[in-house]
């Protein structure tokens, strides 16, 4: 978590880097400014200075992670050093998994592969012949 020599402070967007919340800082300090990251529920700057003891609210995509910063880091390390930086509310946990179980009962997306084919096109064609008419 950390080494002899302490730190004392840390930037949010690097904190967010280090945590493994974020592949990138650029995309922390992105996600910063468009409000989806908080610091005790005020909307904040990449250059914010985090303090253990500080809860971060975190959106990514749909799922939000309410954290409580327990040790600070500068560097991402490996993701057993990263999940010791933080802890989870269980609200937050359950919350996450009745998303992800509502996410996966969903029927996958139909998505169509490639450009038309004739037929597709001859069929797409007659759609909008008949409709323009009225």
């Amino acid at each position: 978590m950390q080494s002899d020599d302490t730190i004392e402070k840390c930037r949010v967007d690097k904190w967010l880097f280090a945590a493994r919340f974020f592949k990138t800082r650029s995309l922390a300090a992105e996600a910063i400014d468009r409000g989806r990251v908080t610091v005790n529920g005020q909307r904040i700057k990449p250059a914010k200075i985090l303090v253990a003891g500080d809860i971060l609210t975190i959106r990514i995509d749909n799922y939000q992670y309410d954290i409580e910063v327990l040790g600070l880091s500068n560097k991402r390390g490996s993701a057993t050093v990263a999940q010791q930086l933080y802890r989870e509310t269980e609200e937050s946990k359950q919350q996450r998994e009745l998303l992800a179980a509502r996410l996966k009962a969903q029927p996958p997306p139909f998505h169509i592969k490639g450009r038309p084919t004739k037929r597709d096109r001859r069929v797409i064609e007659r759609f909008i012949f008949n409709h323009d008419e009225f």
